[in-house]
């Protein structure tokens, strides 16, 4: 897909994205999903944070000194602290935000793993990765099984179950920390059913509308530099300096294959 035709496509996804979460649902279910967030981001705090996606921000309950959003084009920016850009190649330096939530844009999105991958890269190592998507095991999931209601908000996109979001980022290495639900409701009923939210929120019931993931970047073991150097002397004594060399070159293979097979898109 060229740069031109994704462009057009995420801007008119975010344009219906809009209407929605503009729409009375769209706000109640912003809501529930603030009040989900709301004790994760009001203890972290950083300096720069992000969020990819439709809705108004949510990261500015967050004690960060520089909140962004983002837009697929100059005319969608609705500030100026607004990130205009491909989301699959943002332009931002390695490990350089303290919290980035991807608020339902993996559903509309092009080789969403893309973006994942994106996300991970540009998060510190203590930092947060938030990814907020629709339930395919909630209520909202009856609508979308009709081939009609895929082609509209909020049913429009592919939604991803997330055991496939926990392949993806563990390529990245990361790891899920936590998966809150929220935006319960009955089939055909109102969002904001403050009693059944409570209760599914509660016992964190993962029948809710959407899903909350949190996820960090794998923590390395450390290991005594003397226990490499021993272990490597070893190996050195035992297989010769050519069989090192060929165990190096089959693990990159293996990790190659790897990159291929996890984050390939599977239909």
């Amino acid at each position: 897909m060229s740069n031109s035709h994704m462009t057009m496509t995420l801007a008119q996804a975010v344009r219906e994205g809009r209407r929605f979460w503009g729409s009375e649902d769209g706000v109640a279910l912003w809501q529930a999903q603030r009040a989900c967030l709301g004790p994760l981001c009001e203890s972290h705090f950083g300096s720069h944070s992000l969020q990819l996606g439709m809705a108004s921000r949510l990261t500015d309950m967050c004690p960060i000194h520089h909140a962004m959003s983002w837009a697929p084009t100059r005319a969608l920016a609705q500030d100026d602290a607004t990130l205009v850009c491909d989301p699959s190649t943002l332009p931002l330096p390695d490990e350089s935000l303290d919290l980035v939530l991807v608020h339902h844009l993996l559903e509309v999105m092009p080789n969403a793993h893309h973006l994942v991958r994106e996300a991970a890269r540009v998060t510190r190592d203590d930092g947060l990765l938030v990814m907020m998507g629709w339930n395919p095991f909630g209520a909202d999931a009856l609508g979308h099984l009709s081939p009609a209601s895929r082609r509209r908000w909020p049913c429009k996109g592919r939604w991803r179950r997330s055991g496939r979001l926990r392949e993806w980022l563990e390529f990245v290495d990361f790891e899920i920390d936590r998966v809150d639900y929220c935006g319960f409701r009955l089939p055909g009923g109102h969002i904001h059913n403050l009693g059944l939210e409570t209760l599914g929120r509660r016992y964190n019931l993962p029948f809710g509308g959407c899903y909350l993931i949190v996820a960090r970047r794998k923590q390395i073991p450390v290991q005594p530099l003397r226990t490499l150097l021993r272990r490597d002397a070893m190996a050195g004594k035992w297989l010769g300096p050519a069989a090192l060399h060929c165990d190096h070159g089959r693990r990159s293979g293996r990790a190659t294959h790897a990159h291929d097979d996890r984050m390939a898109e599977v239909d």
